[in-house]
């Protein structure tokens, strides 16, 4: 069936225009992402039209145009509820689209939130503190090393080569500059100190399932031991990404992947990302149920590579989740 597919993001050069800094827009698009996913659903015999962010879709809304189905990815700009609001116009609206509803949406970006849930659910993850104000950074009874970061960014925004933490003088002054810098509490976690993964999931419920898992490999040379924001950006000189070998730990890996997509009611795709504890046990770290689909550069997209499956197939099997939840066929 050939569909009208609506296409919501947040663009990165729009918001430079609009005067935004780089690290305000780490998060965003770019041209490139969005014009191969629209060239991908041409491809695909939909019909592909350019939303835009969530004040466009208000405006396209109010002016009465609608769309069978939208292919959602926006981020949204402020409150630790930005990823919810284009899902609840839509909803309001009764338009369906990809990925996530709202309330997934929201409770996600909040990394405490987050681990609060899969945690009751018996999902490994490492212990933590949410750190409001500084006198909450004093009372802090974790065992160091420690790893923070703001509670409810992504793209690695807020973490860098002083992340993680040794003695509570430097988890103070951290705490400081973050709590100044992005104006949200500081999620605070025992660091994890084995090999990095992220596994990629499709679906939605019990139709989920694991797509593959790839590990990051930091090189020697890099300028940080941890997955900071200026080696994501630089991953091209500084990371090795390489399929996990088949094993008992890839296994257990994924399965736990796969249970806190489930526990979270994560649709369409997402990717989940996960640290060795020192006991050689994977743990979750955080979830991303509006994954980067540039086609060569972000990850659901390279760990799909990695198991055979086109970009093209790719954003057919998240359009045939979304369209069967609808009702629609595609």
């Amino acid at each position: 069936m050939r569909l009208k597919i609506g296409m919501t993001y947040d663009l990165r050069s729009d918001y430079l225009r609009e005067g935004f800094t780089e690290d305000q827009v780490a998060e965003f698009d770019t041209d490139s992402t969005i014009d191969a996913i629209e060239a991908t659903l041409r491809d695909l015999d939909h019909d592909p039209v350019r939303i835009g962010h969530g004040r466009a879709l208000c405006q396209k809304l109010a002016n009465g145009e609608r769309w069978d189905l939208v292919f959602n990815i926006a981020e949204g700009v402020t409150g630790r509820s930005r990823e919810a609001q284009v899902p609840a116009l839509l909803e309001l609206y009764s338009i369906p689209y990809t990925m996530s509803d709202p309330l997934v949406c929201a409770v996600t970006l909040d990394k405490a939130i987050t681990k609060r849930l899969v945690a009751s659910a018996g999902i490994n993850t490492p212990a933590y503190r949410l750190i409001a104000n500084l006198r909450d950074s004093q009372q802090v009874e974790l065992r160091f090393p420690l790893f923070a970061k703001p509670v409810a960014e992504g793209t690695g925004k807020g973490v860098d080569g002083l992340s993680r933490v040794d003695n509570p003088e430097q988890l103070h002054d951290l705490c400081k500059a973050l709590l100044h810098k992005y104006h949200q509490p500081v999620l605070v976690e025992e660091y994890l100190p084995g090999r990095e993964f992220t596994t990629g999931i499709l679906g939605t419920g019990p139709h989920a399932r694991v797509l593959g898992t790839m590990e990051v490999v930091i090189g020697a040379h890099a300028p940080s031991r941890d997955y900071t924001y200026e080696i994501k950006e630089r991953c091209e000189e500084f990371v090795v990404y390489r399929p996990l070998e088949h094993g008992p730990l890839r296994r257990e890996a994924e399965e736990l992947a796969l249970n806190a997509y489930r526990v979270l009611e994560c649709r369409d795709a997402g990717r989940v990302d996960i640290r060795v504890a020192a006991n050689g046990r994977p743990a979750f770290i955080e979830i991303n149920p509006l994954p980067g689909l540039h086609p060569h550069h972000s990850d659901l997209p390279m760990i799909a590579t990695q198991e055979g499956m086109s970009y093209r197939d790719l954003i057919d099997h998240i359009i045939k989740s979304a369209a069967a939840r609808a009702g629609l066929e595609a």
